[in-house]
């Protein structure tokens, strides 16, 4: 098992309800947990709601500072924001789990990508980092809600680096009730972020959070 004690995790996008989940989960296992946004006022304010191990800067400084960084952005401002952050996060493992998806009056659905998936546009734009997607399906308010001790689901990990891909997977597992779950190439990437828009199709017809989880593993 990959030790992960003691990383840093930044979120870039870290004041939308997804990112604040991560990071309340990320912060409750032990975790110093970095809040990013072009605003570091924002930022801040998103950290102090959160609670302790959590601080809010700007983009650019939590990028340089943490030991691995987490993309939660809207998909529209995906790739400017790591073309502006292409040194910053140079040698580090980023994890993409940004869904580009469009809605319209028969619910959400997948937009295509030119490079394929927003994790394949991050890993065209940064070409010194090594990208993993993960947390495509992770509910925001499952996250969010203090009631809620375990979170029923598996996280599919992709990458095309094995050490990357372990340790984004034993940082799934220090979420209490999340298992991560090696997912295949970085290729495939696009049939995972586009599932969203199946599970948002779910939740709807359900009224639930609904999840994933991988059998006879």
């Amino acid at each position: 098992m990959t030790d992960v004690s003691g990383l840093s995790i930044a979120i870039l996008g870290g004041t939308g309800d997804q990112g604040k989940g991560l990071a309340r989960r990320f912060a409750l296992a032990g975790h110093e947990v970095l809040i990013g946004s072009r605003s570091a006022e924002r930022a801040q304010e998103a950290a102090a709601s959160i609670g302790p191990n959590v601080r809010g800067a700007a983009n650019a400084d939590v990028a340089a500072e943490a030991g691995i960084v987490i993309v939660a952005v809207p998909y529209e401002g995906h790739r400017a924001l790591l073309e502006s952050l292409r040194g910053e996060l140079a040698g580090k493992i980023v994890v993409d789990c940004v869904n580009p998806l469009g809605f319209d009056k028969q619910g959400a659905y997948a937009l295509p990508v030119e490079e394929g998936s927003a994790a394949q546009q991050a890993a065209a734009v940064l070409p010194d980092s090594r990208v993993v997607a993960a947390f495509h399906h992770v509910s925001a308010v499952v996250l969010l809600d203090p009631a809620v001790e375990k979170v029923d689901l598996d996280v599919l990990v992709l990458g095309d680096d094995r050490e990357a891909t372990d340790l984004v997977q034993a940082l799934a597992d220090v979420i209490p009730g999340v298992r991560g779950v090696y997912g295949g190439r970085l290729r495939n990437a696009h049939q995972i972020e586009a599932l969203t828009a199946n599970l948002i199709s779910v939740n709807r017809r359900y009224k639930a959070h609904a999840g994933i989880r991988i059998t006879d593993v």
